[in-house]
Formats: structure tokens, sequence, C-alpha cells
């Protein structure tokens, strides 16, 4: 494995500011308790630059332009348009060059969009920031932050760079934009004595991009710009974005087209040529062919399919920002996403509150509600989220603190890892501690049992056996303990000895309701969930217990995938689908491994650390409520977060491919077949079998009822599991079908040859009918793997070829007929080409069973 960014492995000559004191900081970086001055910022700023995310390799709008006219598929295009051109058909050529540009309009705008997102995260840290500067607190842009900058955070602040902190009152801050942790991190000042360490341990860092929920903080600025964790992830996102599995297969269908194409026109040309039919007819029939063969509509069937599945994706609530995500979600066979707010609702509650005894106990309750830090604003509990989830569950009980007055707090230190308060109630002082059961555990002597205490003796393994259960079951736990003291004028740490154990509260974020159904439906369609949490490996296994998700092989830590090699790697994330404590550029990884695997990957994040998977993952998902960065990055995004939503967008994602390749399988083994034919009859015939004009209006008719092919119904059993472009399986079925249609095409030309007695014009009107209705009668076999009878086609593809039908029925008896050339057919030859149209179907349904038997599409 590659060495992740995210775990900064420092160099032995870097300084060590995670370990070094103050005085140490404030001689390596140049600075004081007043600050830097406003000249040394300024030269800081020449030397460092400005503390901003730098776009790199960013293209031109030209260049992104013209790099949508470089398929395979649209070359044919233009070949194509330009043969049309020169058959003397203006309408067919501006038709395809139309095509050709409207898409590479959306192409252009796919991929514009990824150059804003790191436009968007530049816009997600242009704030002010509070600083020290000659001695004086004042406000800058952050900008012009600089490494020695003395900076001040308060709850609500965005942090502006990575500071290490050299001061802090109960400050807490949210780091799920970087770590992916739901619970708020509580921070100190000191040195910490770690190596090679990630985000989540280096408790005296705010980094770039998280928020202050709680208290006050001072800090140095150590890095800015690239140099930062937020920085690193923008780094990824710069990178350019990687085609989709479907624009990959769309380009290798394109140069299979090309290699049919060439090798046919060359071989019909060749043997017209050589049998005396001339050198400028046999050309205009080779070219005619050329443009017969190629599905010129295929880029406009596939738009008009994606954006019929785009608005009814809207109608379910997901709303599609690139279309070709609409293939991606669809044929994807493995989802990667967090934890909170997919599983979860993302709302932390207290779920209990017991004494030793685990009986439900008021009285640790009511400590917990007078030991906490939240500020009460318009009757909501503000600030950490713990506490908050306290005052809202025990809204109904504030007369557990009547009669008692705060005196005094002992703020929170992360190394004690509890915080501490003095009340008073009745004359008499209490002081109460609140934290880490492990914490508690220490500082206490006693056990409260009823109104009397006990020495906690033996009942110490007891209470920890009983936190650690409560762990084990997925809640997040702390404990109260108290005593009584003396009054004086200051209370300190120190007095944090000899406390009776009050109780243990526990804490949960609930699992969504609709969970445990939306993973059923996510097996049912053949696509594994893969967990990628910032949170600890006992809360994931009891939420995946809960919601059913079956935990293949092991829960896998991201200090474990640190040590993996590449080998390691690939194997852990392919054998294992739960993957806990993981940073963001693990997230990446894991997406990135995965794709490499030939895995169709689709990735669910909401926070900024999300953005580099969900650039990299075939299907980028988000919701409406995340971030900008992470909406820009993303391909697909819900206005309702959770599972049930995307399962439904799969299921019109494969009925969106369906219906794509049912256009691309009618139309390739249509034309081979009436190519293979022709190039037989060459041989056979003293003449070219069909006009140039008549070739280019077959394929027009033909193609007009496919242009409804989107509204098609899909079979409930083709949704089952996941669809991948199989362009082997693809040549085999236009060589199986289009034979099927030659065998045909050859019986109408012999039985034409004889009824038409040699008139030329006659027997060319013939086999231009039967070639243009087997064509349309044939979708309906093609459009399904079961019997045609037993699946239902859409109204519009049956209306559409009855149009079509009749429509290359009536033009050969219509005055402006004789522009193609065309003679009215007797009714004893269209009886005959029904019945040859009849038993084109039913062979071709019959033997449809043997080639799915063999072939999967």
């Amino acid at each position: 494995m590659a060495e992740n960014s995210y775990k900064y492995v420092r160099k032995p000559w870097e300084f060590d500011y995670i370990g070094a004191t103050k005085e140490e900081l404030f001689k390596r970086y140049g600075t004081s308790e007043k600050g830097l001055s406003h000249d040394d910022a300024t030269k800081r700023i020449g030397a460092y630059g400005h503390n901003e995310i730098a776009a790199k390799d960013k293209r031109g709008k030209l260049s992104i332009f013209t790099s949508q006219l470089t398929s395979p598929l649209v070359v044919i295009l233009v070949v194509a348009s330009v043969i049309a051109g020169f058959l003397g058909d203006p309408t067919d050529m501006a038709i395809i060059i139309a095509i050709i540009l409207i898409n590479a309009v959306l192409g252009f705008y796919q991929e514009f969009k990824s150059e804003r997102a790191l436009a968007e995260l530049k816009k997600y840290i242009s704030f002010k920031a509070k600083v020290i500067r000659d001695g004086r607190e004042t406000e800058i842009d952050v900008r012009d932050l600089v490494p020695g900058d003395i900076t001040i955070l308060e709850i609500g602040d965005i942090v502006p760079a990575d500071i290490r902190l050299i001061d802090v009152h109960e400050l807490a801050t949210d780091e799920s934009a970087i770590t992916g942790e739901s619970f708020p991190v509580n921070k100190s000042a000191g040195p910490l004595e770690l190596k090679n360490s990630l985000p989540s341990q280096q408790a005296n860092m705010a980094f770039m991009g998280t928020v202050i929920s709680n208290g006050v903080g001072k800090g140095i600025v150590v890095a800015t710009r690239e140099k930062t964790e937020f920085g690193r992830t923008a780094n990824i996102l710069s990178a350019r974005e990687p085609p989709t599995d479907f624009q990959t297969n769309i380009k290798k269908f394109g140069r299979f087209l090309i290699k049919v194409i060439l090798i046919l026109t060359i071989l019909v040309f060749a043997s017209n040529a050589l049998l005396g039919k001339g050198v400028i007819e046999s050309s205009l029939f080779a070219l005619a062919l050329a443009v017969g063969i190629t599905p010129e509509l295929l880029p406009i069937i596939i738009t008009i399919s994606l954006s019929s599945g785009a608005m009814r994706l809207a109608k379910k609530r997901v709303i599609v920002k690139r279309l070709v995500a609409i293939e991606g979600l669809g044929n994807m066979d493995i989802l990667c996403t967090d934890k909170t707010g997919t599983l979860t609702e993302n709302k932390i509650t207290l779920e209990g509150y017991i004494n030793a005894a685990g009986q439900k106990s008021d009285t640790a309750l009511r400590y917990a509600l007078l030991c906490n830090s939240v500020i009460l604003e318009k009757g909501r509990a503000e600030g950490n989220v713990i506490d908050a989830a306290i005052w809202k569950h025990a809204d109904a009980k504030k007369e557990l603190l009547s009669g008692y007055k705060k005196i005094e707090e002992v703020e929170f230190e992360y190394v004690r890892r509890r915080m501490g308060v003095i009340v008073e109630k009745d004359e008499k002082r209490i002081y109460i501690c609140k934290g880490a059961p492990e914490s508690i555990f220490a500082i206490c002597d006693f056990v409260e049992e009823g109104s009397t205490k006990v020495p906690i003796g033996a009942r110490a393994k007891e209470l920890e056996k009983r936190f650690e259960e409560l762990s084990t079951r997925g809640f997040r736990v702390i404990a109260v303990a108290s005593k009584d003291i003396e009054r004086k004028e200051d209370y300190t740490e120190a007095d944090e000895t000899g406390l009776t154990f009050n109780g243990l509260l526990y804490f949960l974020d609930p699992p969504k309701g609709t969970t445990l159904s939306a993973i059923k439906s996510f097996k049912n369609l053949g696509v594994e969930l893969k967990l990628l949490t910032g949170d600890n490996e006992l809360v994931t296994r009891e939420v995946c217990k809960e919601v059913g998700l079956d935990v293949k092989g092991q829960i896998i830590l991201g200090s474990e995938l640190e040590k993996m090699d590449e080998e390691q790697f690939a194997k852990a994330i392919f054998e294992n689908n739960i993957f806990a404590r993981v940073v963001p550029e693990q997230k990446f990884k894991i997406v990135e491994g995965l794709t490499k695997q030939g895995h169709i990957v689709g990735f669910l994040g909401d926070g900024v650390n999300d953005a580099p998977a969900l650039k990299m993952a075939d299907v980028g998902i988000t919701v409406d409520s995340a971030v900008d960065v992470a909406k820009d990055s993303a391909d697909i995004i819900l206005l309702q977060k959770g599972l049930m939503v995307i399962a439904e967008g799969i299921k019109e994602g494969r009925r969106t491919f369906g219906n794509i390749m049912k256009y691309i399988l009618n139309t390739i083994s249509a034309n081979f077949g009436n190519m293979f034919t022709l190039t037989i009859s060459s041989f056979a015939l003293p003449f070219i079998p069909l006009l140039p004009s008549q070739i280019l209006l077959n394929n027009l008719i033909s193609d007009g009822p496919l242009m409804t092919i989107s509204t098609d119904r899909v079979d409930e059993d083709y949704l089952h599991k996941p669809k991948k472009w199989n362009i082997r399986a693809i040549s085999h079925f236009m060589v199986f079908f289009g034979l099927i249609s030659t065998v045909f095409d050859l019986v109408t030309m012999a039985v034409m040859w004889i009824l038409t007695a040699g008139n030329v014009a006659l027997f060319r009107t013939a086999w231009f009918l039967e070639s243009v209705l087997s064509e349309i009668v044939i979708t309906f076999v093609i459009r399904t793997r079961r019997s045609f009878w037993k699946s239902r086609p859409s109204k519009m593809l049956i209306y559409s070829s009855i149009i079509g039908i009749m429509l290359s029925i009536s033009i050969i008896y219509l005055p402006f007929g004789s522009l193609f050339e065309f003679e009215g057919l007797s009714l004893p030859m269209l009886v005959i080409t029904a019945l040859i149209l009849l038993a084109y179907f039913m062979l071709a349904e019959m033997t449809k069973k043997i080639f799915y038997k063999k072939y999967e599409l």
C-alpha cells in the first residue's frame, strides 16, 4: 500500500510540534504570546504563500471541449456525416453533426463541473480568523494566516489552518470532516508523546476545516495550504477524475465498431468492384453501407434514456448531476458507505442511566445535568452533543436540579478525560465529576448503594465488566461520581480524590428504521455493502448486528490497513466488508483498490473528507445537506439520506442500462446481417441490391421506433444482479442474430428475384421493405430474455413500431417514393413478405434461448 498522506510520517530532521512544549513552539516559529508583528507576517506570506488551496493542472474550457471529440464512436460519426453529405443527404449529415455537438456540450459540462470542486474548497475556507498581531487581538482574512500566527478559537468557528493548541478551556472539535468520527473530540494543550500518529490521536491539534463545538482555545499555526490535513484532501481532489466504467466501455465498443465497419466495408467494395460493377458505384455503395451499420443514433438514444431515467429518479428524491452516473448506479456491485446518518439516524440519544447494581438512577442523571457544559439558548441546549443529549433526554425532569446552585467549574482536560463542577444545596457543597469510565473509576474509593456508600474494593471489577458490556453492545458510555467537600476559595483537580461512584450513562446513535429492509434489498440486488467509518469497532459491530449487516471476515481497523503492503491491502478490502477508525485517504484508497479489481463502486459520503473518494468512485453519492465540495464532487445527490433511496436508484439505473442495450443489440445485429447479405448477394446479382439512398432511408425508418426504447419496461429478473458491458457477448450476439437475419434476407431475395422476373426496381423495393420491417419486428424478440408474450412492451414502443411499419409500406406507394426508385408491390408479394417475417420472428424467438444459455447480457 502506498504511503498514506493522512498519516504524516515525520522525517528525522523535522520539528515535532505535537510533542513540543509551549516554549519550544515559540522558539521554533519565532513568535510569542504577543503574536507576530505585521511586518513579520507580511514577510512570511512571501515565504509560505497565502493560506489557500492552489489549483493544479487546471485545464482551459477549449481543452475540455476538444477532449470530448476524441472518442472512437465520435470519430465513426464524423466520418459517417461526411459520407452522408458526399452521398447527397445533407439532412442526415446535419442530424449526425447535431448529435455530435449536443453530446460534446454535455460532456464538456460534466468535466467542467469537476474543475469547480476545487473552487468550492477555496470558498469553504474563505472567512475571517482571530489572531494576535503586535500584541493585540484582531481579525484578518484567513488567506493571510502564516505559520507562527497565534490564533484564537471559539465555539462555532471553523478552524482556519492546522493549529497546535497551547491553551484550552473545555475545547472540543467536530472532526467528522477529517476523521469521520461522529462524536466531538475533547482537546488538550500539553505535549503528547506520539510518533507517526493519525489525526484522531492528536489531541493537542485543531485541524483546518473542523468546527469548534465547545469551549475556547488558543494555538500556534503550524501548517497552512496543502501541508494541512485539509489541503491533502484538496490535492487528491485536484487530480483528474477517472473515466467511469460506462465511459470506458463506450470507447471499447467504438473501437470494436471501427474494426467491424472497416472489414465489412472493404469486403463489400472489393467484391463489387472485382465483379465489374464500377469503382465509383461500388465505392458509393460500400460507403452507404458504412453509414448503415453505424448506430448513429446511439449517442442520442443514450442521452434520451439517461435523461428519462434522471426524471424518474427525481420523482424518487434522487437528483442526477452527471447522466452517465445512472449507468454506474445500476451496474455497481459494491457500495461503500459511512455508518453515521446512513445506517443510523445521526442523532446522539441518551439511552439509559444506571447505578452500580444496574438499576435506573436519578442521581446519576441529576449529577450529569449539573456537571454539564451546554449553553441554553431560547430553550435549546447548544454545545457538546453528549451534554446536549443529556439535557434533551431530561427535559421533563428539570425538577431534579431544584435547589442546586453552581459554584465553580474545573474544566475538562484530555489527560484527565473528565470535568468537574462544585455545586451547593442546603448549605452543603458537592464536588461532581463526569467523564470516561476508566478515568472516573480511578478516583473513586466508594460505591453508592441506596442511601449509603460502601468501599469500592472488589466492586471495581464488576463496574469495569458492566462498562465493557455496554461498550460491546455499541453504546458510548460516561460515568459520574461525587463527594461532599468543604467550603474554600478555589477548587482544582487535586480535589478529585476519594469520590463515590454514582452511575453510568450510555448513549447511542440509533439505527434507521428502514435500514434492515434496505440491506435486504441490496442483497436481492446483488450489491455488496462495505462500511467505512471513523467510529470505533465496538459501536460499529453492534450497529451492524442491529441492522442485519453481516460481518464478512473481520472488522479491519485503519491502523491495521496502515501496516499492510499493496498485496495485503488488496486482499483485505476484497475479503472483508467492515472497516472502522479509517481516515479519509484510507476511504479513498479502498474505493480506488476495489475499482482496480474490476468492481463498479459506489461511494456515499457527505463531508469534506469524503470528497476524494466521491470523485474516485464510479458513482459518487451524497446528500442535499452535505458540504458544497462534497456535492460538487458527487454524481448523484439524495434529497433523503438512506440506503432504501439508493436501492430504488439502482433499479432505475438497471432499467436504463437494459433499454440502451436493447438498442445496441437490435441495431448492430440487424445492420451486420444486412451488410453480410449484401456482400454475399454481390456475387450472385448483376446489380447493386440496394441504392445508397435506399440504405439511408432504411436506416432512418428502422431507427425511428427505437427512439422510444427508453420508455420500455424491463423484466423484473433483469434487475436482480449487476450488469456489465460484455463486448465479446455483444459481438457474438451480432454474428448469431445477424446470420439469422441474413438467411431470411437471402430467402427473400431468391423469392423476389423469381416473382419480379428480373425487374431490378421491384426487386429492390421488396427487399427494402423486408429489411425495414424485419428490424422493427425483431425488436420485440430481442427486448426480453423471456418468451415475447410473457414480457409486455411499453405502449410508446408499440405505437411507434406500428407507425414505422405503416410508413415503410406506404412510402413505396406514395408519389415521392419514386425519388427512391420504388415500385408498388402486389398483394401476393406483400403476403409472402409477411410470411417470411413471421418465420424469421419465430426462429429468432426459439434460438434466443440457446444464445442466452451461453452468454450473459
